[in-house]
C-alpha cells in the first residue's frame, strides 16, 4: 500500500510508493499557527495517521464542503470577495484519523473529532507556507491527483522533521 508523508519545515506532501519511493511531491499549506494536538489549538496534528474518509468524489472542482457534505456553491472570486473570512474546503477532503493513543487519538487531541482534513482550497491560496487552521491544504488540482490515487486505510505520517 501506498504511504503519504507531511513535511512540516518544507511544507511538502509525499506520496510514496509500496515500497517507500517517492512517487509524487507537492506544496501544501498546514497551520499557521505550527504543530500540536490539542483540541481548539488550530494546529496541524503530528505523528501517524490514516485516512478514514473519502468525501466529495464526483463532484465539481471547486465544490464548497461544510462539515463535509456540498453546499451546491461553486467557488470563484465573486463568493471569496463575499465571504473574506471563510476558511474554505473545496473539491475534496481526505479525512485523517489518529493512529496513536494518547498522542493524536482519543480524548483532547483526537485528530478525528478535531475534523483535520487534506482538502482542497482557492487556487489563490499560497502554498509552501503555513496559513490553514489546522488541516493541510492543497490545490485541488494536486488534490484531485492525490484522491484517486490513494484508498481509506492510506498511512499518513506528519512530521517537524525530515
Amino acid at each position: 500500500m501506498s504511504a503519504i508523508r507531511i513535511l512540516i519545515p518544507s511544507q511538502t506532501l509525499e506520496l510514496l510508493g509500496d515500497d517507500g519511493t517517492l512517487l509524487e511531491r507537492y506544496l501544501v499549506s498546514t497551520s499557521a499557527k505550527g504543530t500540536g494536538e490539542q483540541s481548539g489549538s488550530f494546529r496541524t496534528p503530528r505523528g501517524r495517521h490514516v485516512i478514514r474518509a473519502k468525501i466529495g468524489a464526483g463532484l465539481p472542482v471547486n465544490s464548497v464542503l461544510v462539515r463535509r457534505r456540498p453546499t451546491g456553491e461553486i467557488y470563484g472570486p465573486e463568493l471569496g470577495a463575499r465571504f473574506p473570512d471563510r476558511d474554505w474546503i473545496l473539491t475534496r477532503i481526505l479525512w485523517l484519523s489518529g493512529r496513536e493513543p494518547g498522542f493524536n487519538r482519543l480524548g483532547q487531541v483526537d485528530t478525528m473529532r478535531r475534523f483535520i482534513y487534506i482538502h482542497g482550497s482557492p487556487d489563490s491560496a499560497p502554498m509552501g507556507v503555513p496559513g490553514s487552521i489546522g488541516c493541510v491544504r492543497m490545490h485541488n488540482t494536486d488534490l484531485l491527483e492525490l484522491f484517486d490515487q490513494v484508498p481509506v486505510g492510506t498511512p499518513v505520517d506528519v512530521r517537524e522533521h525530515g
